[in-house]
């Protein structure tokens, strides 16, 4: 069983930065994009049966909803001790969470609400939605609102379809998509007639919140999200492959597995044929201080996920050979993009390629106390800049001012 002490020893030795192994999750019923910088041997680790690795899961305490075949420690992050030792991020916030994340955010929502991932997919994922809270209570599980950003770095490739469904056209009726689940076993049941596809661009996101129809294309998204991995597929084929019923109902109260009516009633209706879709869901960077003071002191950093109470992130870039000190009001999660140097007194790298169950030194956590303090953040190169994403979970202070009303 986790101990306390044992957290406390590693955040005391660590200056309140935990090192995280990489998290990799497969899914079944997408093909991998080649571009998480998993080695080409072992995008199937898991097993050919299990599918593509597709997705890496930062700061995780969540478990991934994969099936049968899912492990036990399937989407979980490991800490990752300078001593050695290793233990699940999961038991450390459930017996030290006050230690990690503060008092008051335990106090509040009781762990860690966060589920962060990156995902790499050749082509189109199904158009599909996740469940709001009133229909993810159901079954026992959260409602996921989620978000994306298209990290340069990973998308030099845009792969086979760099756009992504969402919603539906204004005008569609509930009729029409209820007709799409009367077609499913026909092969593509054409729901993709009643959607609209946006190009997707590096550097740019979107807000997706629960109830709405998706269907992520081929760019690499980092997608910080609520720590919920329900989802139901509306879409019966894509590019080829048929999507079995049961992905549209796992996160479905069994007596309405087949309640055609209880399957569309799931959508947020408004949301989904909102004519100025983009207008209300598309995001830019923002910046989180004066542009002229931060390129003074070294540094640039903007928001790239904003306008909601669940979570928040942002994209910190440290110019070559510069130190800055960079304070938060919460704790958050790191993946590095591009460069090497230090944040605190740990190393930090962005690796070319990484082998299924090997270290990497990409991928941190920091406590509240280290974030409010101050964390100094050095660039080590004379020509690379060091690029940090960092994903904050629910009611983080900072991004207050940009949550939508």
């Amino acid at each position: 069983m986790m101990k306390r002490a044992a957290v406390e020893e590693a955040v005391g030795s660590g200056g309140g930065i935990l090192r995280l192994a990489p998290c990799w999750v497969p899914r079944s019923f997408m093909i991998p994009g080649r571009r998480l910088k998993l080695h080409p041997d072992d995008l199937y680790a898991f097993g050919g049966h299990r599918g593509g690795i597709n997705e890496r899961w930062f700061s995780s305490t969540t478990k991934a909803s994969n099936g049968p075949d899912t492990l036990p420690d399937e989407g979980l992050s490991y800490v990752k001790t300078a001593s050695g030792e290793s233990f699940l991020l999961k038991d450390a916030v459930e017996v030290a969470g006050d230690a990690l994340l503060g008092e008051e955010v335990m106090s509040r929502e009781g762990g860690w609400s966060l589920l962060c991932k990156f995902f790499d997919n050749m082509g189109p994922i199904p158009h599909h939605m996740h469940q709001t809270d009133e229909f993810a209570k159901r079954v026992g599980h959260k409602g996921k609102p989620e978000a994306y950003y298209f990290p340069p770095q990973y998308n030099q490739i845009q792969n086979n379809f760099p756009h992504t469904y969402m919603g539906l056209e204004p005008g569609t009726t509930k009729a029409e998509i209820r007709a799409c689940l009367e077609r499913w076993n026909q092969g593509d049941n054409g729901i993709l007639k009643y959607a609209r596809a946006y190009r997707l661009v590096p550097g740019e996101g979107w807000q997706i919140n629960p109830g709405i129809l998706h269907a992520p294309g081929s760019l690499v998204t980092y997608e910080p999200q609520v720590n919920s991995d329900v989802f139901a597929m509306f879409q019966s084929e894509v590019e080829g492959r048929i999507v079995d019923w049961s992905l549209l109902t796992k996160d479905v109260p069994p007596e309405h597995n087949k309640d055609l009516d209880y399957l569309v009633s799931m959508l947020d209706w408004e949301a989904n044929v909102n004519p100025e879709f983009a207008m209300s869901n598309k995001t830019f960077p923002k910046a989180v201080r004066s542009e002229d003071e931060m390129k003074d002191a070294g540094y640039r950093e903007v928001w790239v996920t904003y306008g909601t109470p669940y979570y928040s992130a942002k994209e910190l870039t440290v110019l070559p050979q510069q130190k800055v000190t960079i304070k938060d009001a919460a704790a958050y999660g790191v993946i590095v993009t591009q460069g090497h140097g230090a944040i605190g007194k740990t190393t930090i790298s962005t690796p070319s390629m990484i082998r299924f169950g090997e270290m990497t030194e990409d991928e941190v956590f920091v406590t509240a106390s280290a974030a409010g303090q101050g964390v100094v953040i050095e660039n080590r190169s004379t020509t690379d800049p060091l690029v940090l994403l960092k994903h904050f979970g629910p009611g983080n202070p900072d991004a207050a001012s940009l949550v939508k009303h």
